[in-house]
């Protein structure tokens, strides 16, 4: 299961950018203990990196029961986050300080979703 950006991922992330903002959704599913772990990084993310790069949390909150999903399309967190740029996002996540705190959300997590959207 994906958790993390490949750098392939991320070089189309930036190659198909539209210019100006991007809001990051990010869907979450938890390994046992994981919560835990995803603390310890949003922490981090939101004390340190996000102020750093312009980042900004518009909305974090649990999954509840799915009113309409296929099977297996429950996520136990979803966040999103807005960020000045892609460009903005890629350096926070190639920043060798954010790398220290990755590794608590890759324990954290089975499977996540971080999809871009651009703002209308």
């Amino acid at each position: 299961m994906a958790i993390n950006p490949t750098g392939a991922d991320l070089k189309r992330f930036l190659d198909e950018d539209p210019g100006g903002p991007v809001v990051m959704l990010n869907l979450l599913r938890f390994a046992d203990g994981g919560r835990e772990s995803y603390a310890k990084y949003s922490k981090a993310i939101s004390e340190t990196f996000l102020p750093r790069y312009g980042g900004e949390v518009l909305y974090a909150g649990d999954g509840a029961t799915p009113l309409v999903a296929e099977q297996g399309q429950d996520w136990d967190a979803v966040l999103i986050v807005r960020y000045p740029s892609r460009e903005a996002f890629s350096r926070m996540v190639a920043d060798p300080e954010y790398q220290q705190f990755t590794h608590f959300r890759t324990e954290a997590l089975t499977e996540a979703v971080l999809q871009p959207t651009v703002p209308r």
